[in-house]
Order: structure tokens, then C-alpha cells, then sequence
């Protein structure tokens, strides 16, 4: 009888053990996905690069991801050339050249200045069709996490001036990729989203 109770004992324990595996399985995969590592150490500092050449501008688009939202500057023939910029945070955004105040909806501005005119410097003719104050063409931020508002300002002596308005000041990151320049705003101060 000994025998049959410990045995008895042996199995319930043992159901037990499985009934509680079951559930911390379940709860396991109902819980949602670990939260996506995001880096961190982008700053929020000025960034810039000095320009090898000034290859007209052809398009601006955006993209949001897990960690960031981008913006991504078309320099098409740029070839073996730097892309230069300076994109910094602003308090406002005033239009080079006529000093002209342009609005950008939400918590911070990033003025962005890249080294590429909107305009073919030998024709005149318009490569990009931003208009001074109005939003970029062909760019929707509905959804996005960070980027809240984007504005054409000028393409002034080979710099095309844009506004980016950000949810609050984030860290950022610039960088050239072949004929593109890249800017990454991140969604958070933190390492994870």
C-alpha cells in the first residue's frame, strides 16, 4: 500500500510539474515579443561634412523603422564625392537668404542644409520641386513615431535647406551611403523602443 501511495503521490507531482510547464509555455506565448535593442550614442549635437562637389538634388523620402525614423537625401551622379551637410537642432527655422521665419510643427526643428541645389546649376531647371515653406513633396508622416513635419525652406548658393519637425529632441545620426544621404532620428533616449 506503501508503495501505491508514493507511486500515487509520484504522479500527481509530476502532472502537476507538466500543468504548470503548460502554462508558463502559454503565458510564455502570449506575452508580447521582447522589446527591439536599439543603439544608442547618436547625440543630438551638430553634424557635418565638408562637400567635394555639388551634385544637384533629386528626390527626399522618408521611411520609419523599429529604433528611428529616416529621411533620405537622392543625390543621383554623385560618384566618389562627399555629399556635404550641417544638420543641426534649431529653436526656428529661418529661410537662407531672406531670413524669412518658416513654421515646422512639433516638439523640435532639425535643420537640415545638404550640399546639393534643388536646381541644375548649368540650366536653372528644377531637379526637386520643393516650394519654400510647404511641406516635401510626396512626403506623408502619418503614423510615424518621431518625425512629425517636414518643410522646404530654400536651395540658396547650392544648399538645399529643409525643417524637419521632430516629437521632442532626439538623438540623430547622418551618414552617406554611395549616391544618398541618410539622416536617423531616433525614436527614444533609450536602448530599446
Amino acid at each position: 500500500m506503501r508503495r501505491f501511495g508514493t507511486a500515487l503521490a509520484a504522479l500527481v507531482l509530476a502532472s502537476a510539474g507538466l500543468a504548470a510547464t503548460a502554462t508558463s509555455a502559454t503565458a510564455a506565448s502570449a506575452a508580447p515579443a521582447s522589446a527591439t535593442a536599439c543603439a544608442t550614442g547618436w547625440g543630438s549635437t551638430t553634424k557635418t561634412a565638408t562637400p567635394t562637389g555639388y551634385t544637384p538634388l533629386k528626390d527626399i523620402r522618408t521611411g520609419s523603422h523599429a529604433c528611428y525614423d529616416r529621411m533620405v537625401f537622392d543625390v543621383p551622379g554623385t560618384g566618389s564625392d562627399r555629399i556635404g551637410y550641417t544638420v543641426s537642432y534649431v529653436n526656428k527655422l529661418y529661410q537662407d537668404g531672406s531670413g524669412q521665419f518658416i513654421p515646422v510643427g512639433g516638439g523640435a526643428v532639425l535643420e537640415i542644409r545638404v550640399a546639393a541645389p534643388s536646381y541644375d546649376p548649368e540650366t536653372g531647371a528644377a531637379t526637386y520641386p520643393g516650394r519654400a515653406g510647404k511641406p516635401l513633396p510626396g512626403v506623408n508622416l502619418t503614423g510615424y513615431k518621431t518625425f512629425k513635419d517636414a518643410r522646404f525652406a530654400t536651395s540658396f548658393e547650392g544648399d538645399t535647406q529643409i525643417g524637419l519637425g521632430v516629437r521632442a529632441r532626439l538623438p540623430f545620426r547622418v551618414m552617406q551611403t554611395g549616391d544618398r544621404l541618410v539622416i536617423d532620428v531616433a525614436h527614444s533616449w533609450s536602448a530599446a523602443r
